[in-house]
């Protein structure tokens, strides 16, 4: 079963971008392993806080300019 876990900021994406990334991975997948692995695909989109990571020894939260509006 292909399997992509992917972490993103809260509120970054929309349900709409979510959706077309999800689309986009399982016909990836499909390109590589066949049709056949279309139902088998699962791709789980994490949201991670604000706060909950940090690059660069810096704490990372995301501005409001970048947050997704639904």
């Amino acid at each position: 079963m292909p399997f992509a876990n992917l972490k993103v900021p809260q509120a970054a994406l929309s349900k709409a971008q979510k959706a077309e990334i999800v689309h986009r991975i399982t016909s990836m997948f499909v390109d590589y392993f066949g049709e056949a692995a279309r139902a088998h695909t699962m791709v789980l989109i994490e949201e991670v806080p604000d706060g909950g990571y940090a690059r660069a020894d810096e704490v990372f939260v995301i501005p409001a300019a970048y947050r997704a509006k639904e």
